[in-house]
């Protein structure tokens, strides 16, 4: 059945439904990673966007119950120029179109990904909707949807994603994926901020001998400093991190109490926690290929994102370091402060999908933490 994606300035790109029916706004992104749609449509990073893959062939390896890193899908939509209609594969439990359907998300098909992809580049990403079905048809209803609708600015989506209550991560890591990174020892306790928290990243705090509670994004400093954490972990999320007030507050007060590093939007609410201030990127980094570099080594690493925010430079205090920035753009990718224990990087070393290339950041917050307690 029919299916069209409508942006904010009126462009229309045509294709065949799958999934469910019916209309759903987001912000329309695009995500450059060869595989792993699976991990890509259950990030809660995602929340409010729909996603245009550039991969031309999606759906051939299904779906099963292993890799979602989270407990839902979350994208508002799913673009591909093409849906494989043969699914081969030995884990499969079930196809991508009978995973959208079961969970009410609208995917389109044998629509033109390349040129929606270089409209956005151009363009930036925008305010769209994607409709499976009868409304379809209506153009001018859809335009009108998409362009009343608020956009990313200023919207606090971490609230919508994050956990209800407390609660402790005990799930491994899967050794066929990873070596030589399990630890035999209790190395102490993380307290990680959910603000969309990926399964893959607690697997892997937990491979690494910290006991981690995972708690809500709104609790406050008081509260998370009565679990006598030995480190504070911020987890990547959905939104615009200048929205997200009450988390930079708690950040802000918990800095050069206790060890911390952030990822994704952890890393943007510690710059914001730091003084430093955030701007939205014309299309942002969707993809599990983009090279950042460390300026003081000059080594370069492939690195996974998901990000439409950036934290501005030229606006941190001068005690804080930028320790990575993007090859493509320059964008600022990691931030230290040595005087506070505290660090962060824009891009996502737990992967799930993409490079492995960036896990040594685990073991730099292991080595944080051990460092900050051998001194007390």
């Amino acid at each position: 059945m029919q299916a069209v994606i409508v942006l904010e300035d009126g462009s229309r790109f045509p294709g065949k439904g799958f999934g469910a029916m019916g209309m759903q706004v987001g912000e329309v992104v695009f995500n450059t990673s060869m595989t792993g749609y699976q991990e890509l449509l259950t990030d809660p990073s995602y929340h409010r966007q729909i996603v245009v893959s550039t991969v031309p062939h999606v759906g051939n390896v299904g779906v099963n119950s292993d890799d979602p890193e989270s407990e839902k899908i979350w994208v508002a939509g799913f673009a591909v120029r093409s849906i494989s209609p043969v699914v081969s594969n030995w884990r499969s439990q079930a196809t991508l179109d009978e995973y959208l359907r079961k969970q009410n998300v609208i995917g389109i098909t044998e629509v033109e990904t390349r040129a929606l992809v270089r409209h956005l580049r151009t363009r930036g990403v925008m305010r769209g909707v994607i409709a499976h079905g009868e409304m379809a048809d209506d153009t001018q209803l859809l335009l009108w949807e998409a362009q009343r609708w608020s956009g990313m600015d200023n919207l606090d989506l971490a609230k919508e994603v994050t956990c209800q209550a407390p609660y402790v991560w005990e799930e491994p890591i899967d050794p066929a994926w990873y070596s030589d990174t399990t630890t035999s020892g209790m190395r102490g306790h993380i307290v990680a901020y959910d603000f969309g928290i990926k399964h893959n990243i607690m697997r892997l705090l937990t491979a690494r001998g910290f006991r981690v509670t995972v708690v809500p994004a709104t609790t406050t400093a008081a509260e998370t400093m009565s679990m006598n954490p030995d480190g504070v972990f911020l987890s990547n999320g959905p939104g615009d991190p200048a929205a997200v007030t009450y988390a930079i507050d708690a950040i802000r007060e918990m800095l050069g109490q206790v060890p911390m590093f952030g990822i994704c939007l952890g890393h943007q609410l510690m710059g914001l926690a730091l003084g430093g201030q955030t701007h939205k990127l014309l299309f942002g980094h969707r993809g599990g290929n983009q090279p950042v570099r460390d300026p003081e080594s000059g080594k370069v690493t492939i690195t996974v994102h998901n990000h439409g925010f950036e934290v501005t430079a030229g606006s941190l205090p001068d005690d804080v370091t930028v320790t990575r920035v993007n090859l493509n753009d320059g964008c600022i990718e990691g931030l230290r402060c040595d005087r506070l224990k505290a660090f962060s990087v824009q891009y996502h070393p737990e992967a799930a999908p993409g490079s492995h290339d960036a896990l040594d950041l685990f073991d730099d917050f292991v080595a944080l933490v051990e460092s900050v307690h051998a001194r007390s």
